[in-house]
């Protein structure tokens, strides 16, 4: 993996825990994001697909992003790209594409309505 095509920032976040309430039971996640840790990565555009439903535009780009190998990414987890300030959601995780344990793949949604 050639480190100088990483040229983004990326800060990667996952749903907030519930805790426990005063009884000792877990409680509901809440809709809070917390951050996990800041990555370099590079983004490849994969299509560009717009549709439209009951008058409103909606647009979605399904992206790819490359980072070095890390393990612990879920689809459950978002990313902002901090070049851009854009969310991305992910939608899958392809760990190890080439089996030599240098870079992971990351495919994402993003909602260019809400951009």
């Amino acid at each position: 993996m050639n480190p100088a095509k990483l040229n983004r920032r990326i800060l990667l976040q996952k749903k907030s825990s519930g805790g426990e309430d005063e009884s000792g039971y877990p409680t509901e996640p809440s809709s809070d994001w917390e951050d996990v840790m800041t990555l370099y990565a590079s983004r490849e555009p994969l299509r560009g697909r717009e549709f439209f439903t009951a008058a409103a535009a909606n647009a979605e780009l399904t992206l790819r992003y490359k980072i070095r190998y890390r393990e612990g990414i879920t689809p459950d987890m978002r990313f902002i790209d901090l070049n851009n300030n854009r969310v991305c959601n992910i939608t899958a995780v392809l760990d190890d594409p080439f089996g030599d344990r240098t870079e992971t793949h990351l495919m994402v949604l993003e909602d260019l309505a809400n951009a």
